[in-house]
């Protein structure tokens, strides 16, 4: 039987959100910073940083849409499986490693500039590691029980938060590593969700000391937390959705379904934040952030099904495909070759040639070198058929 063409609006989709994760290293913060009136940096600089706590930039959306599009391979490669004559059992085995190995490949790459192994769990990798078995079996059951599980899942961790006790007037956020000029906690019933001061920084406190480290943990600086997993797990499960939804209509394309799940899921969790009942925030990956980030991951997808399946612009969306095609090798570069490749280009190329548009815009010469050899490693390994799997 032959095999099915790759979803290109899907690969583009993913290559965006690697490139917009491997673009980081062109520091348009810097540039902001460098030209405080320009409206132009102003507006790259803020979608290129992660907001404090509640709301959203561009940036934000990265690891959100990488989740979402696990979640949409994942019909895709029980498929091929399938077709494979692969058994469940072996099928079963081949995810736990994998979850595995992404968990640990998350570790490891937190434990990059550490004198002994960082055991944090917040990584994207580690993140999509411990939930991607749950998602795996979840897809094996019927559509009403995946959505079922998808509402307990999000339902009951609202629950723990909301029944946690809320910080109090009185409580010590410095010790918890929050600044006194720190003005995004929120009041009344909107507080179970404050920075450093809820169930997931208590499981963190117990869980993590668990670990060998340097010293006792007691606070992630970004607010961060290992508990994450589960309504990232949502996540996964709305890519499923959308998976399972893109495979059942091939060759068509459910565009009008993808653009109104998109939207409800979008003003479900507008109408949650802004009731108070719970905010938006990415950080620790609360209910309603799982609906309105994942909201926006079905608008992209829309969007770049509508550029490359009904509009059959392919040749524009080719460089974000050659690197969406291979995004685990583009996420291990991102995090390993930007130190590498900035002191071999200063060191064999100098500064001066960096500083052709000034000072000030050096660092975003040099992230646009980086950038473009990443993205010809990449294609090198694209034409090559090189293409790392886990």
């Amino acid at each position: 039987m032959q095999s099915p063409k790759r979803n290109v609006a899907v690969d583009a989709y993913r290559g965006l959100v690697m490139l917009l994760m491997m673009g980081e290293v062109m520091q348009f913060a810097h540039m902001h910073q460098a030209f405080p009136d320009s409206l132009f940096w102003r507006i790259l600089g803020y979608n290129q940083t992660h907001v404090e706590w509640a709301g959203l930039g561009l940036h934000d959306m990265i690891q959100p849409s990488f989740t979402f599009l696990v979640g949409v391979a994942m019909p895709y490669s029980i498929a091929s499986r399938i077709r494979k004559e692969q058994t469940f059992g072996r099928m079963l085995l081949h995810t736990i490693v994998r979850a595995l190995i992404l968990t640990a490949l998350g570790v490891l790459l937190r434990s990059t500039d550490s004198s002994m192994t960082n055991f944090t769990f917040e990584d994207t990798l580690s993140q999509i590691g411990m939930g991607y078995t749950f998602a795996f079996l979840l897809s094996f059951c019927r559509p009403k029980w995946q959505w079922t599980a998808f509402a307990m899942i999000l339902f009951g961790y609202w629950l723990a938060w909301a029944l946690y006790p809320a910080p109090g007037q009185a409580f010590d956020y410095a010790a918890v590593g929050v600044p006194a000029d720190w003005h995004h906690n929120f009041t009344g019933f909107a507080s179970h969700w404050n920075k450093n001061s809820n169930l997931g920084q208590a499981f963190d406190v117990w869980f993590l000391n668990l670990f060998p480290r340097p010293s006792r943990f007691l606070f992630n600086e970004g607010g961060y937390l290992t508990l994450s997993f589960i309504p990232t797990l949502g996540t996964m499960l709305l890519g499923l959705f959308a998976g399972q939804w893109l495979r059942a209509a091939a060759p068509k394309i459910p565009l009008k379904k993808l653009i109104l799940i998109g939207i409800v899921l979008v003003a479900l969790g507008t109408f949650f934040h802004f009731l108070g009942i719970c905010p938006i925030v990415k950080r620790i990956w609360t209910p309603a952030w799982t609906l309105f980030s994942g909201g926006l991951c079905f608008l992209f997808l829309a969007a770049f099904s509508w550029v490359v399946d009904i509009k059959d612009h392919r040749k524009v969306v080719f460089p974000f495909v050659v690197v969406g095609m291979n995004s685990i090798a583009a996420y291990l570069i991102a995090h390993l070759w930007e130190g590498f490749l900035i002191r071999n280009l200063y060191t064999n190329l100098g500064h001066k040639l960096f500083q052709v548009f000034g000072m000030a815009s050096e660092p975003l010469i040099m992230g646009i070198a980086v950038m473009l050899i990443y993205w010809y490693v990449l294609y090198w390994m694209y034409r090559n058929k090189v293409f790392l799997r886990i």
